[in-house]
């Protein structure tokens, strides 16, 4: 049903992301699909990495140690970004397409009020492709 799965992962906030990640690890091994983990950065030094060169060598190594063993290859792609946190939206929606994904499972949050006026990033890639969208709580 699924071949590819597209999952971003924010590698400064890890431990808010365990259940996701989880769920697209069983999801890959259930439908023996692919995973591809996307990650967003700046140019700029972070707690995370230097570099978008050191950043990408942390994605691709975190890639293999957290997909499933399903014989199928995992990837990772980052993408790099003055402001991610205004840009992260668009970056999903444009990383779907090119990665090639007919699932994306991600993370999110409770429900807050802001929400009526800043929505969560799943809802916007779930408007905005026509791939499905599983958002998984904490």
């Amino acid at each position: 049903m699924y071949k590819k799965i597209m999952v971003p992962v924010d590698l400064a906030h890890l431990d808010a992301l365990e259940k996701s990640l989880t769920v697209a690890s069983d999801m890959a091994k259930h439908y023996d699909a692919a995973l591809c983990y996307v990650g967003v950065t700046t140019s700029q030094p972070s707690s995370v990495a230097r570099t978008p060169e050191e950043y990408a060598q942390k994605m691709e190594k975190f890639s293999h140690e957290h997909a499933p063993d399903n014989g199928q290859e995992p990837t990772s792609r980052v993408y790099n970004s003055h402001d991610p946190v205004a840009d992260l939206d668009d970056i999903l929606i444009k990383a779907v397409d090119e990665v090639g994904a007919d699932l994306v499972i991600m993370g999110t949050h409770l429900p807050h009020h802001i929400d009526a006026i800043m929505p969560g990033n799943g809802s916007k890639v779930a408007a905005h492709t026509d791939v499905s969208v599983f958002l998984v709580r904490p």
